[in-house]
């Protein structure tokens, strides 16, 4: 039996993060990940320079050898009726890969031992430690594995049908030379498409020559049905080609303000995805990952044990970070259907809402400075 001082069960940016955050404690540190790296991630792929500053990443050393495509102006719109664009005068997020962006976090961590291509089959509680597949030992394990990270199912009900989750479907790939051509859509332009319904909204998000194109919906009810029926809109506006190659691949997430997980519990911890963190309005996960993971390092840093009431520290300030979760009494009079789809068609021709509500507030988050933590 190997023992460490924590496991971290998911190596994306959350747990990649968290680990980087702990290299000066002399903690012993494992990372398991079912999949090797690198990896393709379901994701739309943008980051704004809120996350290049908290992870302290320089953009050129970044940008030598991979994606990453400024971003200065969006398009945003209802399905169905004219989009309006907003040029904001300054690059204001980046489009990355997944596939690069999680890797080149994942390598910059260097004194974990890294177990990858490894699935979780079995955690058991021994002896006040945690016992991961019979074979790594840890009085702490952290949760970073994603909506159906097997550490989240310690906790609380566990991922399962009594949570309200968004489902999304998305597709990414390097257009060739002809496709690059038709293709109107711009690498400084992503595209946000809303629903008629606000139960989600899809996307058109191009960075070089690679396109991402997704929808996601809190009701996933017909998901593939929305899905095909705004491709078909993209491709007879020219917006995307006419030939997309593979299958769109699925993901879920919980919003943070309907997920209902425990967060901590005696020698356990959920950070990122598997936490429930992604941001209401936009369903961002990279940002809520990463501040989760530096505010659990500060607090891991300074704990003189791993049981519950020690880690609540860690749940107080995700709630101080991003707020109360609300339940359904607390959640007060609401906007009546019949009122709210008018007034968002309505609203979604502004150029101001357009870009002082959806895009700097709800997507980029401009009036929250970034995380800073003593780490």
């Amino acid at each position: 039996m190997d023992y460490y001082d924590l496991i971290i069960v998911g190596a994306g940016p959350a747990g990649s993060t968290l680990a980087k955050a702990l290299e000066n404690t002399d903690k012993r540190i494992l990372i398991i990940d079912k999949q090797d790296f690198p990896r393709d991630k379901t994701c739309a792929g943008w980051v704004t320079p809120a996350v290049m500053k908290e992870l302290d990443i320089d953009l050129t050393d970044y940008g030598t050898g991979r994606t990453l495509q400024p971003i200065r102006r969006f398009r945003i719109g209802m399905m169905g009726q004219a989009p309006v664009e907003n040029d904001h005068g300054e690059v204001v997020s980046y489009g990355i890969r997944r596939c690069e962006f999680d890797n080149y976090l994942l390598d910059r961590v260097t004194t974990a031992t890294r177990q990858l291509g490894t699935p979780v089959k079995s955690i058991e509680r021994r002896d006040g430690n945690w016992v991961v597949n019979e074979t790594w030992e840890a009085p702490l394990i952290v949760g970073a594995g994603g909506h159906f990270c097997p550490v989240a199912r310690l906790l609380g009900e566990g991922p399962g049908s009594h949570e309200t989750v968004v489902a999304a479907k998305e597709v990414e790939f390097q257009m060739t030379d002809e496709q690059a051509s038709v293709c109107q859509a711009r690498g400084d332009t992503p595209e946000l498409w809303f629903c008629r319904d606000l139960k989600g909204y899809a996307w058109v998000f191009r960075k070089g020559n690679y396109l991402n194109i997704g929808l996601g919906r809190e009701d996933n009810h017909k998901l593939s049905e929305h899905l095909q029926a705004f491709v078909e809109e993209m491709k007879t506006s020219g917006r995307i080609p006419a030939d997309l190659p593979g299958r769109f691949k699925g993901h879920a997430y919980l919003l943070y303000a309907h997920a209902e997980r425990p967060l901590v519990d005696d020698g356990v911890i959920l950070i990122g995805d598997s936490a429930g963190l992604a941001y209401t309005q936009s369903g961002e996960g990279i940002r809520p990952a990463v501040e989760s993971a530096l505010l659990a390092a500060e607090v891991l840093r300074k704990a003189t044990d791993y049981s519950a009431s020690s880690l609540q520290v860690y749940g107080d300030a995700i709630a101080e970070r991003f707020g109360n979760r609300a339940s359904d009494t607390e959640q007060g009079w609401q906007v009546p259907d019949w009122l709210k789809l008018p007034l968002a068609s309505t609203l979604m021709r502004s150029h101001w809402f357009t870009r002082k509500v959806v895009t700097e507030k709800w997507f980029l988050h401009r009036e929250v400075p970034p995380l800073e933590v003593a780490v």
